[in-house]
């Protein structure tokens, strides 16, 4: 079936009905204009750039968000028949495929900015009479296409890479640099892992050529080109997103699922891009009101100096609160932290929990520890606090005898007797007469991420304590990280008082593995760690370890609690490390070769 498609004159953007799984390959438009008459429209034109940002998720509550982290060893779902919680048991279906929706999505945005690139009709579209600003208008423009199109063939090679049913080798999926011809058969191969990886590259690197380094205003010195240029395209990509982009796609591609020969060189790419970005922060956005690594990052500024791209952002709404919270405080909670995951915060003297100094007491499990563990996790008997210091919102109660919040106790309560902090505004309380919203934004990539693929590449190259080759080691890069506050305006360890990250620093393989566990922290909730477990990974025995809970008892004096932390909440048996190729695309295209382990899926 084709495509319905509407485009507005009067606006930039193109309104897409989806009406087949398929559909970025059906004519383009199916419509009130054709393919060629939209060049006429300038409006239009913009309109094929413009539309591939509102084809991108605006917050963490769906399967490329927090519910991708319940396929993980972080997170457990509340419901047993959520698509990627049935990935994770091994019972998922092609009927129920959750990530179909993105090829398509991906293929979609794809042909949008194959269309503008196509015979560079899009660059040479005039846009503004003013001939300067016409420039402005068509080099962010022609740049925003190959970035979008690195954006979105990477996405893809995340989710969809993988080795072949068939001959065992490294694929990616189906390059496609023009627009699609629907006259013609269609029927596409995969390109090796290699090649895709090669053309996000380039990509990037064309976009480079085009974008201003940043979209600030600070950056444009003649007052009248803000109208075309400067801090109004705030969230629309630019130079520095395209570096970082490139960091995260050599991380990738040097980590050992994917460069089993360890090519040092892609360590060595990952860690330069991400000093790039790195340097950018702390010195270009590193003005009055701007950047300080210092800070506490706030998850509800779409303005957020932390912030390196994000999508654009959600009007106010209690879409994560409802989705956390237990039913007890009007949530819905569809997900618990795992033990695993709480296991790894470690203790407030920044040793872990599996190190006699310590001093953890697995009586009193979540005394003095690490102060994000605050800031991300609501365990049994914690308060929530307005604002995290004002008037007592709610109290949890996850011990099993009595306890409203315990697992087993209602359908929304979470299975592992944890429930989530991070990204829950604690100004809101439904309680109140008035209720305080907050609008939402997705990070796709922040200061944070750049620190952390610097700290685990350059590890790789030069070891923990070597500043000479980056201008900056890698320990200095994580000493940024365990000093900065947490979300909750807590203060975290001293350059001076870290005596674990000092010690670590002494030994590449150990430093590795708490680069790994810090990552794992900084980033938990954000949908990042299936991708990271994947690539650190080469066998199935990671992925298909069981997941523990905590199973709490109120003892009898009526204050203290008793504590089993290792009952298994949920079994993993995952047929392959890699996601399928939709199921849909295999029965029409007899090219498209099948990831290893789906074989009732070719």
């Amino acid at each position: 079936m084709k495509t319905k498609i509407f485009l507005l004159l009067g606006g930039i953007l193109a309104m897409f009905g989806y009406n087949s799984c398929t559909n970025y390959l059906d004519a383009y438009p199916n419509g009130d204009k054709s393919s060629e008459q939209i060049f006429q429209y300038q409006d239009m034109v913009q309109g094929l750039v413009g539309q591939c940002y509102d084809n991108m998720p605006r917050n963490y509550n769906d399967n490329e968000g927090v519910q991708l982290d319940w396929a993980t060893d972080d997170a457990v779902s509340t419901s047993p028949t959520q698509a990627t919680r049935r990935l994770a048991v091994g019972s998922l279906t092609s009927g129920s495929d959750p990530f179909s929706t993105y090829w398509t999505r991906d293929y979609n945005s794809i042909k949008l900015v194959n269309m503008f690139l196509k015979d560079r009709r899009g660059f040479n579209t005039k846009f503004i009479v003013t001939a300067r600003w016409d420039s402005l208008v068509r080099y962010r423009l022609q740049g925003e296409a190959f970035a979008l199109r690195a954006w979105f063939h990477w996405d893809l090679l995340q989710k969809f890479a993988g080795k072949g049913i068939n001959g065992g080798k490294m694929l990616g999926i189906p390059l496609v640099l023009e627009p699609i011809d629907i006259t013609k058969e269609i029927n596409l191969p995969r390109n090796t892992y290699d090649e895709c990886v090669k053309q996000i590259i380039a990509d990037c690197d064309s976009a480079y050529k085009y974008l201003p380094i940043a979209h600030r205003d600070f950056l444009v010195p003649n007052s009248s080109d803000r109208v075309y240029a400067g801090g109004r395209y705030w969230g629309k990509l630019d130079g520095i997103t395209t570096r970082a982009i490139k960091s995260n796609v050599y991380l990738t591609w040097a980590s050992p699922r994917f460069n089993p020969a360890n090519d040092v060189s892609r360590w060595d790419s990952a860690a330069a891009n991400a000093k790039k970005v790195i340097d950018f922060k702390l010195t270009v956005d590193k003005v009055s009101g701007g950047f300080n690594p210092a800070n506490a990052i706030n998850w509800f500024d779409p303005n957020s100096p932390e912030i390196v791209w994000s999508s654009r952002f959600q009007g106010t709404n209690d879409a994560m609160e409802r989705m956390f919270y237990p039913g007890g405080f009007q949530g819905n909670g569809v997900i618990g932290a795992t033990q695993e995951l709480v296991n790894t915060f470690p203790m407030a003297n920044g040793y872990p929990i599996t190190d006699a100094r310590s001093k953890y007491d697995s009586n009193n499990p979540y005394a003095n520890r690490d102060p994000r563990f605050y800031s991300n996790i609501f365990y049994n008997n914690v308060q929530a606090k307005k604002n995290n210091t004002g008037v007592l919102m709610y109290t949890f109660e996850n011990w099993g005898n009595g306890g409203k919040d315990a697992a087993g106790v209602k359908s929304t309560n979470s299975l592992t007797n944890y429930h989530i902090k991070k990204n829950v505004y604690m100004g809101l309380n439904w309680s109140d007469a008035s209720i305080t919203r907050v609008s939402h934004t997705k990070m796709f990539i922040r200061w944070t991420h750049m620190v952390l693929n610097f700290a685990e590449a350059a590890n790789k190259v030069v070891g923990p304590n070597d500043a000479t080759k980056y201008g900056l080691s890698a320990k200095a890069a994580m000493q940024y990280i365990r000093t900065r506050k947490t979300y909750d305006g807590a203060t975290m360890y001293t350059a001076a008082n870290d005596l674990y990250l000092n010690e670590v620093a002494g030994d590449a393989t150990k430093f590795d593995n708490f680069v790994k566990d810090e990552r794992r922290i900084e980033t938990c909730f954000e949908g990042m760690r299936f991708y990271d477990i994947r690539r650190w990974t080469t066998s199935l025995n990671e992925l298909n370890k069981s997941v523990h809970m905590a199973e709490i008892t109120k003892n009898a004096d009526g204050t203290t609690f008793s504590y089993v932390l290792d009952k298994v909440a949920e079994s993993r048996a995952y047929k392959s490390a890699f996601l399928p190729i939709p199921y849909v695309e295999i029965l029409r295209m007899s090219k498209l070769e099948q990831n290893e382990g789906w074989d009732g899926w070719k």
